[in-house]
C-alpha cells in the first residue's frame, strides 16, 4: 500500500501531516510526504525518516510577500491561478503510483482534480469546523478551477465546497477543545487532533534559564507577520506583572530589546517540552499551538490575526482555560489585561484539570481509518472506475 499526504500551508497544517506519517510508516506502510521546501518543513519530516517530495515553492515566501497599501493586488483568479501552478504539477507527479491520498491546507484547489485525474481516493483534512464556513471567495474561484480542468481534460465543477473540501472531509481537532455545532453544514468525519510525540531535548542554554528562576511566560506567533513593536510590547507588559519572558522569534524575527537577563529568545523549539515549563503561552491562535497550550495544561492567551484563530481563541474563552488579546495588534496595557484573566488561579486550574481530558490519539484513529478506506471494494482507482468524492 502505498500513500501521499500532502499539505500547501504553515507549520501547522505540516506537523500534523508528519504525526499521521509516523503513524502509517510503522504499520509498515509506503508513505511519501509532499510538503513546502522550508526548511523547518524539511527537518520535520527527517527528524522522522518521512520520505519527501517538495512544491517547488516555499511557504515563507508567501507570507514574506508585502502587505502595504502600494502593493499589487491580486484577484481571485490570479490567487487561485498561483497556488495551482506551484502544488498541481508536482502533486499530480507524486500520485502516479499511490493508492490513496491525504491533503490538507491550500491543496483545496487542486487536491481533487489531482485524485480524479489519477484516479485514486482522496481524504481532505481539516483543523479546525470554522474552515467549513461558506466564503465569499467560493463562488468566485470556480472560475478559476474549472479553467484549469479543462487544461486537463476534467469536466467543470457545480459545488465549490464539495470540490475544495470534498463530501465528507475529515476533521482532525480534539472534541473537547473543538465541539461539532447542531448547524454544521458538511458532514465531517472526526479523528481527534494529529499530534505526534516530540522527544528532542530542549537546548541547554534554554535549560538553564528556566532553572534559574520562576516559570516564564512564552510568547510566539509562528508563521504570523506581527507588527514591528510586538516584541516590545509583550516583552514590557510582561515584565510589568514581574515574569521573565521566553520570546520565540518566528517568521516575524522578534527580538529582545535589551540586554536583560529575564528575556530569553528561541528559534524552533520543542513546545511539548517547553510549554509545561512556562507560567502561561502568548500565541496567534493556531490549531497546533492551541493544543500544545492545552495538552501542557497552562493557561494561554491568544492574539488571534487571521483564517481559523478567531475561532481557536472562542474556544479558549468558552473553556476558561486562557484568554482572548482584545484585538490582533498588541499594546502592554492591552496583554497586560488579558495576562490578568489568564494568570487567574481558576484558570490555571481549568487548563490543568483540560489536559487530562484531551485526546492524544488522533493520528492513530486516522491510520486505521485511511487503512479501511484502501481496503474497501470501492477502490478500483486504478481501473479508472472510482470516484475519489465517493469514499466515506
Amino acid at each position: 500500500m502505498r500513500v501521499l499526504l500532502a499539505s500547501y500551508g504553515s507549520r501547522g497544517d505540516v506537523e500534523p501531516i508528519a504525526a499521521l506519517a509516523v503513524q502509517l510508516l510503522g504499520q509498515g506502510v509506503e508513505v511519501k510526504a509532499c510538503v513546502p521546501p522550508d526548511r523547518e518543513f524539511v527537518e520535520l519530516l527527517d527528524r522522522y525518516a518521512i520520505p519527501s517530495v517538495p512544491f517547488p515553492k516555499s511557504w515563507r515566501s508567501w507570507a514574506d510577500q508585502p502587505s502595504t497599501a502600494e502593493e499589487k493586488v491580486f484577484s481571485v483568479d490570479d490567487y487561485v491561478g498561483q497556488h495551482v501552478a506551484v502544488t498541481y504539477p508536482t502533486l499530480v507527479e507524486a500520485a502516479q503510483d499511490c493508492d490513496v491520498m491525504v491533503a490538507s491546507g491550500m491543496l483545496h484547489f487542486v487536491a481533487s482534480s489531482v485524485a480524479e485525474r489519477v484516479g485514486i481516493p482522496l481524504r481532505f483534512v481539516l483543523f479546525s469546523p470554522s474552515l467549513l464556513k461558506p466564503q465569499p471567495w467560493q463562488p468566485l474561484a470556480v472560475a478559476a478551477i474549472n479553467a484549469h480542468r479543462a487544461s486537463i481534460n476534467l469536466p467543470p465543477i457545480s459545488n465549490a465546497m464539495e470540490f475544495l473540501f470534498t463530501a465528507r472531509p475529515w476533521l482532525a481537532a480534539d472534541p473537547l477543545l473543538s465541539p461539532l455545532s447542531d448547524r454544521q453544514e458538511m458532514q465531517l468525519d472526526r479523528t481527534g487532533a494529529w499530534v505526534s510525540t516530540d522527544d528532542r531535548p530542549l537546548p541547554r542554554d534554554l535549560l538553564a534559564f528556566l532553572d534559574a528562576g520562576a516559570p516564564p511566560i512564552y510568547v510566539g506567533f509562528g508563521s504570523m507577520r506581527m507588527a514591528s513593536d510586538s516584541a516590545r510590547m509583550a516583552i514590557e507588559a510582561i515584565r510589568e506583572l514581574g515574569h521573565r519572558i521566553v520570546l520565540a522569534r518566528g517568521w516575524s524575527d522578534l527580538a529582545t530589546i535589551d540586554a536583560e537577563k529575564d528575556c530569553f529568545s528561541v528559534g524552533e523549539v520543542n513546545q511539548q517540552a517547553l510549554f509545561p515549563r512556562m507560567a502561561a503561552v502568548v500565541h496567534h491562535g493556531g490549531a497546533g499551538t492551541t493544543i500544545a497550550g492545552a495538552m501542557a495544561g497552562i493557561p494561554q492567551v491568544v492574539v488571534p490575526q487571521a483564517a481559523d484563530q478567531p475561532y481557536w481563541a472562542s474556544r479558549v474563552s468558552a473553556l476558561r482555560i486562557g484568554a482572548v488579546h482584545d484585538g490582533p495588534v498588541l499594546t502592554s496595557s492591552s496583554l497586560s489585561l488579558a495576562l490578568l484573566e489568564a494568570l487567574n488561579p481558576k484558570v490555571q486550574k481549568a487548563a490543568s484539570a483540560m489536559a487530562q481530558r484531551i485526546h492524544r490519539d488522533g493520528a492513530a484513529v486516522a491510520a486505521k481509518r485511511l487503512l479501511d478506506v484502501v481496503a474497501q471494494p470501492l477502490v478500483t482507482a486504478k481501473a479508472g472506475k472510482h470516484d475519489p468524492h465517493s469514499v466515506s
